[in-house]
């Protein structure tokens, strides 16, 4: 069925939205009520920009802010049409979050744990422990067996940083990305949920969202995190049932959100009801800042992993749940993986206990300072945001680059950099910067050669500007 053909005509009288967004609204509008059915093909751009009364730059947007929310698809050569049982395949299509390059590429798009003798530890572990705890590998996980690693996460953690907490309030997951997935699907309901988050956002974040089938909604920051009167802003036009934000070590840009402004945040949390998903992923460090499980106990979530601190290869995440939430979330959990894998718990439950896992998280804290520094040396000329406890730096581009062009530039060079546009919503406008990951596997001379061809290129942009 070809909608231009029918008497479908979308209703813009959505007051206080921009015309895209009303426009998107009356789509998805249309698609809720069965005006617009599965498979059913929008009118051209140019006709319903005619239609509407709209320019054709708004329907391009919003049918580009539709597609990607995989309500739309588009069809080169065919036309733009309702996506409907689609959408979980479309889902499937965002790039990779793990993101493999060349050996001989500098890479710093992904941040990795430095190797600083964990991998022995490890597996001297599995050995230590697949000769003792052998019978425990045998059978299927229970609601209890994985008591001694949230017991370990608990002291791991420690007293102050989450809150009072102890076991029945942590639920593992393979990872911390893996921990917010779940964390969404406890807390999201309705046909059209909706998730407020960061208006920069790490790609993991975008890709959870499509798997939960929710609305992304970004809130505007600053430096000292997301901007009160903004979320308000955005939960009264936008709604929204959860706030899932990074605000300890926000990717891309480092920022860390106050304890002052966490404050804010929470009370308003509370007046609308939001949960709040605090993605502690990228924090390596000690912080005095405490989480918003903290300050807002009964409506937040803290979620962190190992992979950042001692090990990549070790998928063991943790999600400290609410007061009172511990058993919907397990439930959760043991309805998409029954637990997590026996050896998996007792080698992480053993790094944790022995102290290994914090000597190694030291020496990870001490790498990722010392890189960030040498990073620092090179590049400080030109506007870049670092901390030492962050494993990336945010680079703003001089006048003569834009994003594309600089990440291309490197390219040539055998650098690779992530781009702004990697982290911006699909509503939302990338600002002129990339991120450069401190903590990469080259080795140092390769890393300071790299630094040193990007402070060239910042200062010579010169014929190399898109057209």
């Amino acid at each position: 069925m070809i909608v231009s053909d029918t008497i479908w005509q979308p209703n813009l009288s959505n007051v206080g939205k921009s015309k895209y967004k009303a426009l998107a609204q009356a789509i998805r509008d249309g698609i809720a009520s069965g005006d617009l059915a599965e498979g059913s093909k929008l009118p051209t751009v140019r006709d319903l920009a005619y239609r509407v009364g709209v320019t054709p730059g708004t329907v391009a947007r919003a049918y580009s802010l539709l597609t990607d929310e995989g309500r739309l698809r588009a069809e080169v050569g065919r036309g733009t049409y309702v996506a409907g049982a689609t959408r979980t395949e479309r889902a499937l299509e965002e790039p990779s979050l793990v993101h493999l390059v060349d050996e001989s590429t500098a890479d710093f798009r992904s941040s990795r744990v430095p190797d600083v003798g964990q991998g022995l530890l490890i597996d001297d572990a599995l050995i230590r422990l697949g000769q003792s705890h052998r019978r425990r590998h045998i059978n299927y996980p229970t609601p209890n067996t994985d008591i001694e690693a949230r017991e370990a996460v608990v002291d791991w953690i420690g007293p102050v940083r989450a809150g009072h907490i102890d076991a029945q309030h942590v639920v593992l997951g393979n990872g911390a990305q893996n921990c917010v997935i779940l964390t969404l699907q406890a807390e999201l309901h309705g046909a059209h949920p909706v998730i407020l988050t960061d208006e920069l956002a790490y790609p993991g974040v975008r890709h959870a969202a499509r798997l939960v089938r929710a609305q992304l909604i970004g809130v505007a920051m600053d430096e000292d995190g997301i901007i009160p009167a903004a979320l308000a802003d955005a939960y009264r036009t936008h709604g929204g049932q959860v706030l899932l934000t990074s605000a300890e070590v926000h990717s891309p840009t480092t920022t860390q959100t106050s304890y002052a402004r966490k404050k804010e945040i929470a009370a308003l949390a509370e007046r609308f009801g939001l949960t709040i998903i605090e993605d502690d992923c990228h924090s390596i460090a000690p912080t005095e800042v405490p989480a918003y499980r903290a300050i807002l106990p009964k409506q937040s979530y803290f979620i962190s992993s190992l992979t950042k601190g001692v090990s990549g290869a070790l998928r063991f995440g943790y999600a400290v749940t609410p007061v009172n939430r511990f058993k919907d979330l397990q439930v959760v959990a043991q309805s998409s993986f029954h637990g997590i894998a026996q050896p998996m718990l007792d080698v992480c439950a053993d790094l944790l206990t022995s102290g290994d896992a914090g000597r190694i998280k030291d020496k990870v804290i001490a790498h990722t300072a010392e890189r960030v520094r040498l990073a620092v040396n090179r590049l400080g000329g030109w506007d870049v945001r670092w901390r030492e406890d962050a494993p990336f730096l945010w680079l703003q581009l001089p006048q003569g680059w834009r994003a594309s062009s600089f990440a291309l530039a490197c390219e040539r060079k055998g650098i690779s950099v992530r781009p702004a546009d990697e982290f911006v919503l699909s509503d939302q406008r990338a600002p002129n910067a990339v991120r450069l990951a401190a903590t990469t596997c080259v080795s140092e001379p390769r890393y300071l050669q790299a630094l040193d061809d990007m402070n060239t290129l910042l200062a010579n942009p010169a014929g190399t500007m898109e057209s």
